[in-house]
This record gives structure tokens, C-alpha cells and sequence, in this order.
């Protein structure tokens, strides 16, 4: 038997099957219909929200979905209508929308951003992508932000003393020609490996129902994972010697530290801790009951950090339920801490023995909330973002 006769007929069957293919006609591909997400922010009055639905090409008929909203923690008709139908795309167009009507919020309140959903199905003439998605209405950069006002309080006058600075925060915004903002990360940290950025920003920093909002957000900004804030008085508002009460309510969970503080105002020439740090009050978020004052001084000779503190520990509840006040009394040569009125840390100048003793001089105020650092360690699983700390008022008497 020949090469060429075993083969002949398997050649023409191929060449039959390659002409029967080349001479047949493709069904034409059936278009994929998406849906595009929203993220719009909430405004004070009623608006809407677009959703874009697009076909991957143009069709030469017209094709149709039916929609419908669902609620998610936006929840109809309280933040959106709900709505529901048939959206057409006619032919040779690739793209329709639909518009949600969205409720303003005149009071601007500041709290999760809200969630709901269109929901895709019943497609005719094309096929689902994409069968829902979301519309995220911004509220977590609200102005207001209303707080339980209950707890400890002291009085605006005291026998002996004149009041001469105070700062309510009752202004519409922070008084920048008193506080400064401080930006970035720091040395290392601020000196302490914490783990924020600060900023400046209304999302970190506002005034609201009359108290100072310091607001520490879980975010990535300028390579770091959390934002917060800090600010202070320094060549602005300096004191020596005084009562200074300041009431606040405090963050308390797993890796905050929120702290009000003072540095003495010559820390630019002769450094910390030469400079004298009064720690009017900090705590660290794993012990939420308790708080510690502290004065820091610099060893003689060497220069090192050397202090003195104490801690004051709540009966019941922790610093997060309600609004206590943080107090010291400054005197010559010597220092006293209060929560509510109860003594619990004294210090003189004899503490600091052969050293140089700086608080006798004028310092400045520091209010901020750090995220993570040495003494605190970072957040955890348990920590839930945001963390805020409420300032109703700083005061001081003379």
C-alpha cells in the first residue's frame, strides 16, 4: 500500500472542514450591562445621586434592565426614595442613568457614612456584569456632632483667683490666632514612635455643640496608617503659675493616648527635657479608668528625662462615659493634680533635688490625641476608628 493512498482521503476531509468553517457566520456577542458605584457627599439640602449603567459596545436594538433600590444603614425615606423600574439603553448608545433622590441634612451631623444599593435584573438583549451596586453617602466629615454633656463641672470663679485666659469653644471654628496646628509625623514619632499623621484638616480638627473635637481616623495619609491631631498655644498663650481646669471627655480604647500638657516656652533654646513638662493629664487607652499627671525635668549632668507622677483611678465607668475635669494648681516651687476636685499627686521643687528646676517659668498648653507609641502600643482588632476626644473648656485663674 502507497504513502499517498492511505492519506488522499483524511486530506480532502480536512480541506472540507477548514472551507465549511471559513464560509460560516459567528453569532453576534451579546453586550455586558454594568453598574457604576457612587460616593457623593451628603449636603444640607434635598439633592440627587447618578448612577451610570454601561454596555460594554453599542447594540444594534435597544436593551433593557429592571432596578430597584434596598436599603443597607441608609434607610428609606429617611436618607433616599427608593425606587425601582425598567431603564432602556436604545440602540446604538452605550450608556443611560438613573437618579436617586437624596435627603439633605440641614444640622450636617457628622456620623458612619451612609450605604444603600441598586440592585439589577431581568436583562433583555444583554447580560449582567455587574447585578448591584452601591450608593455611599458621605457623612463621616459632618460639622456637628453632638455629645452626652453629663459629669463632673467646675465653677467659672474661684476666691482669690481672676480668671485670665479661658477658651469655651464656642466659636464656629478654632481660633488660630491662639492655637497653632502642628502637621506631620515628627522626629521618630514625636519622639515616642507613635503611629499618626497629624493634620490640620476639619476631618481630624473642629469645633461642634461647643466643645474641641480632636477626631484620630484609621486612614493611609502620607504613609502612615492613622491621622489625628495636635495643637498648641506655643508664642501665642503662655502662663506661669495658676489654677487651669480643663474639661474633657476621653478616647479609651486599646492603642490611643490622648493627653493635655504643657512645655516650658524656652524648649527651643535649651530642649527637653530642660524645658520643664507639665502632663496635666494622659491616658493610655488599655487602662480606660485611669489617668497620670506627671512633671518631667532634666537630670543634672547628664540631661536625661527624669519625673514624678502618679495615676488616679475612677470608682465606676472609665474616662469615656462622661465629661470630669482635669485640674492643676501652680504655684512657686511647687505643683498639685486633681480629677474632679480630688488631690492625688504633689510635687515641689525639692523633688528635683541638685537639678535645675524649670517650672517657675511660662509653658504652654498641648492638647492631642497620639495613636500608638511606646507607652501605649499600637491599636488592635478591638480598637474601633474613630476615636475623639471632647475638650468643653480650658480655663485659667490667676
Amino acid at each position: 500500500m502507497s504513502f499517498n493512498k492511505l492519506f488522499t482521503p483524511v486530506l480532502s476531509l480536512a480541506l472540507l472542514v477548514c472551507c465549511s468553517k471559513s464560509d460560516s457566520v459567528a453569532p453576534a456577542a451579546i453586550p455586558v450591562l454594568s453598574i457604576q458605584d457612587v460616593t457623593q457627599t451628603r449636603t444640607k439640602t434635598d439633592g440627587s445621586m447618578r448612577f451610570y449603567f454601561n454596555l460594554g459596545k453599542k447594540n444594534s436594538t435597544d436593551v433593557s434592565v429592571d432596578y430597584t433600590t434596598a436599603n443597607g444603614s441608609a434607610i428609606s425615606p429617611d436618607v433616599f426614595t427608593s425606587a425601582f423600574g425598567t431603564l432602556t439603553i436604545p440602540a446604538n448608545t452605550t450608556s443611560a442613568y438613573v437618579d436617586i433622590a437624596i435627603k439633605g441634612d440641614p444640622t450636617d451631623l457628622r456620623q458612619p457614612n451612609l450605604v444603600f444599593s441598586i440592585q439589577l435584573s431581568n436583562p433583555v438583549g444583554c447580560t449582567l456584569g455587574v447585578t448591584s451596586a452601591l450608593g455611599t453617602i458621605v457623612t463621616e466629615d459632618g460639622s456637628y456632632l453632638p455629645t452626652d454633656n453629663t459629669g463632673y463641672s467646675t465653677p467659672s470663679s474661684y476666691p482669690g483667683y481672676s480668671l485670665a485666659w479661658s477658651n469655651e469653644f464656642s466659636e464656629s471654628g478654632l481660633d488660630f490666632g491662639v492655637w497653632g496646628a502642628e502637621i506631620g509625623n515628627g522626629s521618630n514619632g514625636w519622639g515616642n514612635k507613635e503611629l499618626e499623621y497629624y493634620t490640620n484638616s476639619t476631618k481630624n480638627l473642629f469645633l461642634s455643640n461647643g466643645n474641641l473635637i480632636i477626631e484620630a481616623r484609621k486612614e493611609s495619609i502620607n504613609g502612615f496608617n492613622y491621622s489625628s491631631a495636635r495643637i498648641n498655644t506655643g508664642n501665642k498663650k503662655t502662663f506661669t503659675y495658676g489654677r487651669i481646669d480643663i474639661r474633657a471627655k476621653l478616647p479609651v480604647s486599646t492603642g490611643m493616648w490622648p493627653a493635655l500638657w504643657m512645655l516650658g516656652t524656652n524648649i527651643g533654646s535649651v530642649g527637653w527635657p530642660a524645658c520643664g513638662e507639665i502632663d496635666i493629664m494622659e491616658l493610655v487607652g488599655s487602662y480606660p479608668n485611669r489617668i497620670t499627671g506627671t512633671m518631667h525635668w532634666a537630670l543634672s549632668g547628664s540631661g536625661a528625662d527624669v519625673y514624678k507622677n502618679a495615676n488616679y483611678t475612677l470608682p465606676t465607668q472609665d474616662f469615656s462615659a462622661q465629661f470630669h475635669v482635669f485640674s492643676i494648681v501652680w504655684q512657686q516651687d511647687a505643683i498639685k493634680w486633681y480629677v474632679d476636685d480630688q488631690l492625688y499627686l504633689s510635687t515641689t521643687k525639692a523633688d528635683v533635688g541638685t537639678a535645675n528646676y524649670p517650672f517657675n517659668a511660662d509653658q504652654f498648653f498641648i492638647f492631642n490625641v497620639a495613636v500608638g507609641g511606646n507607652w501605649p502600643g499600637p491599636p488592635d482588632n478591638t480598637t474601633i476608628f474613630p476615636q475623639r476626644m471632647f475638650v468643653d473648656y480650658v480655663r485659667v485663674f490667676q
